[in-house]
């Protein structure tokens, strides 16, 4: 009895490469290297421009721009001290998911076993940032909404969007990429 191999898939022509770039995890790379891109980039602002966005955490906590209602004033923190570590914290917080991220990135290419993991994992410290950080407690808890100078829920809500998009797409099903023979 004579048995046959399946027929080998031979090496991979260079439409399949190309082919490969259209893939599910090429575009979760895309986007997980998107979101990191963004992250590492608004750190390196925020250490070299230290003040630029240490005032807008300030005026948030101070709530001194919004309509200074009797009822919720008691929710604003007016010591420096504690502004400027809370501002410390979030560029901490931007800086870890952007290197998670950044590590997610290369590990579709790499090690795509870890990838998805990796990628879930910056994307939702970003989505925990912007959105319970700056939209819940930033936006509700110090009524940031109220002010028309010091309002960041615009760019809050366009990197949940972004963040989520991504989450969604690295985290669908996908099935490996086997090039036609």
């Amino acid at each position: 009895m004579q048995t046959t191999r399946p027929a080998s898939p031979g090496p991979a022509t260079t439409l399949d490469r190309l082919l490969a770039f259209g893939s599910l995890p090429a575009a979760a790379a895309v986007l997980t290297g998107t979101n990191a891109l963004y992250l590492l980039l608004v750190v390196f602002g925020n250490v070299t421009d230290f003040p630029t966005n240490q005032h807008f955490v300030q005026h948030v906590l101070a709530m001194d721009t919004t309509f200074r209602d009797g009822n919720l004033m008691w929710r604003s923190i007016t010591s420096p001290g504690l502004q400027n570590a809370a501002y410390v914290a979030i560029i901490a917080w931007e800086a870890l998911s952007a290197l998670v991220l950044t590590a997610g990135t290369f590990a579709w290419w790499l090690r795509p076993d870890l990838a998805r993991r990796l990628s879930s994992l910056g994307l939702l410290l970003m989505l925990l940032l912007f959105g319970v950080g700056f939209i819940g407690i930033g936006g509700e808890w110090f009524a940031m909404w109220q002010s028309k100078t010091w309002n960041g829920l615009d760019a809050a809500i366009r990197n949940v969007t972004l963040a989520g998009l991504a989450l969604v797409v690295v985290n669908l099903p996908h099935r490996p990429h086997t090039p036609s023979e």
